[in-house]
């Protein structure tokens, strides 16, 4: 007996009159069947790809395959390849067993069938949630759509035109896949439902020509490039599906840039985008994960198995690749990330610091008499060149992604007693808060009752857990280290900084965080402790920002991260350019090409070497740190290589690596304490500037920090690496918060999402 993937598959050969398998004399080969399309106990749509491998001696025209006790043998056939497969539907929700028989022989496996509209791992889903008109029912199922598009040769045309196989224009371009095939410039998109979201799914195609999901058309490379958008938000409708580089920043058909989707179709990729993928419109890595495996389970099953995949992404772009590579491997093989961000959660905590500062700095009334403050003094705290990134950091990404009330999709006006529209503190408790927090509930799990505020109380309910803390950070240490605040400065701003309560309201007392919640924000993932990341192909590149809360110092906090989880930096390559925030606009095309050939690199290793190690090695020569020649900023190497674009080693200077409040408070450079351990606070601890505080202000800090500061030498509370592949509920369906483990995955299982020499991520 094999447990595989969470179901009992039952592999024994099995004789005429025979009791039990142990009683077999000259035991044959075993009779094993696989899901190809996904994991078994993860399929979903009501269909799955499976294959069956060969056993000695067993003759396959012998072999009876039954689904759930219906024959359904003659839908197996030797595939090109060799493989014998199978696509089979009709699947219940729920439990389904394939059995294989043959004389002597026998085989079983369980696949677990998910609905169409989700949820497979994600958890119980939010009940007030309004579909898409054209919805079939609740889940938001719709039938797929299918158009053509085309890459037209006038270059007053850019991206891709609508196309009429029964009229095709005369200005077609044409392509040539990197597998050498050369084919007129015509794609297919399909448009479909998933996990109550929307897909989209775009390869070059040949109208009236065939294509089988054992046989697809020439040009199909068998490889996936995913496209990200950016932001982080929360919504409960679906919504499109993000194509541009650069969070769309950057809009298809921009003079002279083309997009890397459109790059990658030309290659012979398949395109896949999903909705929920989109950290803007849903910032939930479980979500993020789910609906990208449900996307390429489609492809495997709809238009034929993938070698490798891709992930491409800005901001938002960068957390979902990051987080979802770390806490789902084998979702992603090569990330490309820009206007870098490791993942969420920590950078929530730095913006939540802004927020805080900001609301005592832009209020000169809150400062004790002869207490002034000067922009420089402001950006010294916040461990900027200006104020400017705490406010666009504030009012661009904090504020709407914790606010509870902030106006999302999918939710009207509040209606008091009303649970489906959106919350109000005063007059619809129960309603639907829009905040990030209670969108990651099942990650986060809910507040305790002893901590309900009077709307948890009347809601009935504990909101989503607050994952952050800023108890016993000194705001400002730093600054007064070096003479740039006063003592009176710093004791003034710690005394009134405060915190903020579960609706994101200004609070007199420091943020203390639910300490449950903080520890499930690193074991889901939410936080990015690199630890899982070996075995993935990064390309980063960026550029300097000029106050848009995208610093070029988020990039090195994963590679800090990197560094410290595996001893080395080697599967990353850090590329720096002159382009704010992205570097370069041509960098997302060259970065797609050099990811190509490097994850093509490890594919063609067969060596018996760690997946890890082939990364590392693999790599080509020419893919490897660089930076634009930018006098005064970055430090080009001497020699014949010197010159724009030119490999260096980024300098660490303000220019590329600017701090934050907790660092300036005394905190790690890596970032990634959300609620520090305290320590008794000490006078010399605090009295560290050339103005020495005085007995008062030692006492009033002592009152301020009473339980103590922190203590950046230990690891936060409930810091811990990333679990990977939980699931959100138990068999029954129900909300298990902070995840449990997903059981591991037999070899075999889902091997037609990647090609043999990623298939270890799958077992991870």
């Amino acid at each position: 007996m094999l447990v595989v993937c969470g179901v009992t598959a039952v592999l024994s050969p099995v004789g005429p009159g025979v009791a039990t398998p142990s009683a077999v004399a000259g035991t044959p080969g075993e009779v094993r069947i696989f899901a190809m399309s996904n994991r078994p106990d993860l399929v979903s749509g009501g269909d799955v790809r499976v294959g069956i491998a060969p056993a000695p001696g067993l003759r396959r025209p012998a072999l009876r395959v039954e689904l759930n006790g219906r024959d359904v043998s003659r839908r197996f056939a030797v595939r090109p390849g060799g493989r014998f497969e199978a696509y089979l539907t009709g699947l219940r929700v729920g439990r389904n067993v394939v059995t294989a028989t043959a004389p002597g022989y026998a085989g079983r496996l369980v696949v677990t069938n998910h609905p169409q509209g989700g949820p497979v791992f994600s958890g119980p889903q939010t009940r007030h949630y309004r579909c898409q008109d054209g919805a079939r029912d609740a889940r938001c199922n719709q039938p797929a759509t299918y158009r053509f598009l085309y890459r037209s040769t006038d270059p007053t045309k850019p991206g891709l035109q609508p196309y009429d196989p029964q009229r095709p224009p005369s200005d077609v371009a044409t392509t040539t896949t990197d597998q050498g095939v050369r084919v007129p410039f015509v794609v297919r998109r399909e448009d479909g439902v998933a996990d109550r979201d929307r897909y989209t799914i775009i390869t070059l195609w040949r109208p009236g020509r065939p294509w089988r999901w054992f046989a697809p058309q020439s040009q199909f490379n068998h490889k996936v490039l995913v496209t990200h958008g950016g932001g982080c938000g929360a919504s409960y409708t679906p919504a499109d599906p993000p194509l541009e580089d650069y969070s769309g920043t950057i809009p298809e058909g921009f003079p002279g840039v083309t997009p890397s989707y459109v790059t990658a179709l030309s290659r012979g990729f398949t395109v896949v985008s999903t909705a929920l993928a989109n950290t803007g419109h849903n910032c939930n890595v479980a979500l993020n994960a789910e609906s990208v495996m449900m996307a390429k389970e489609r492809v495997v099953e709809r238009y034929g198995t993938i070698r490798y995949t891709i992930g491409t992404g800005c901001s938002g772009g960068s957390i979902a690749q990051h987080t979802v590579a770390n806490a789902y491997p084998g979702i992603y093989q090569g990330l490309i990330t820009t206007c870098s961000y490791p993942d969420t959660l920590s950078a929530g905590a730095q913006f939540a610091d802004y927020h805080l500062l900001r609301l005592y700095f832009e209020d000169p009334s809150r400062w004790a008499p002869g207490v002034v403050w000067t922009p420089t003094q402001l950006a010294a705290v916040e461990g900027h060149l200006s104020h400017l990134n705490a406010v666009v950091a504030d009012e661009g990404l904090f504020k709407s992604a914790l606010d509870p009330e902030h106006d999302c999709s999918g939710t009207v006006a509040p209606k008091a007693g009303d649970p489906s529209t959106r919350y109000d503190s005063k007059t619809n408790p129960r309603g639907v808060r829009c905040s990030v927090l209670d969108l990651v509930v099942n990650q986060l799990g809910r507040r305790p009752r002893a901590v309900w505020t009077p709307q948890e109380q009347a809601a009935g309910r504990g909101f989503g857990g607050i994952p952050f803390a800023n108890e016993g950070v000194v705001y400002g240490l730093d600054a007064l280290r070096r003479g740039l605040i006063t003592p009176a400065q710093l004791v003034d701003l710690n005394v009134k900084v405060g915190g903020l309560d579960v609706d994101s309201q200004p609070t007199p007392e420091r943020i203390d965080g639910d300490p449950a919640s903080v520890a499930a924000a690193y074991r889901t993932g939410l936080v990015n402790e690199a630890n899982h990341l070996d075995e993935v192909a990064i390309i980063n590149h960026g550029g300097p920002d000029p106050g848009l809360a995208h610093d070029y110092a988020h990039a090195f906090w994963t590679e800090d991260r990197l560094m410290r989880a595996q001893g080395h930096t080697d599967n990353r390559v850090t590329w720096f350019g002159v382009t704010p925030l992205i570097g370069d606009p041509r960098w997302a095309n060259e970065a797609l090409v050099a990811m190509d050939r490097w994850l093509a690199a490890v594919e063609r290793d067969r060596s018996s070497r760690p997946l890890a190690r082939k990364v590392v090695l693999d790599r080509p020569a020419d893919v490897r740190d660089r930076c634009s020649n930018v006098p005064g900023v970055l430090e080009v190497p001497d020699g014949d290589d010197a010159g724009p674009d030119a490999d260096c080693v980024l300098p660490d200077t303000l220019q590329t690596r600017l701090s934050t409040p907790r660092e300036v408070a005394g905190g790690t450079r890596l970032n990634d304490v959300l609620s520090c351990r305290l320590v008794p606070l000490t006078r010399e601890a605090v009295d560290v500037g050339p103005l020495p505080l005085t007995d008062a202000q030692v006492a009033t800090l002592r009152e301020v920090f009473a339980d103590g500061v922190c203590d950046w030498s230990r690891r936060g509370v409930g810091q811990q690496p990333a679990q990977t592949w939980l699931g959100y509920s138990d068999t029954a369906g129900r909300v298990v918060y902070g995840g449990r483990n997903l059981p591991g995955v037999e070899p075999l299982q889902g091997d037609g999402l990647l090609g043999p020499s990623f298939r270890s991520m799958l077992r991870r």
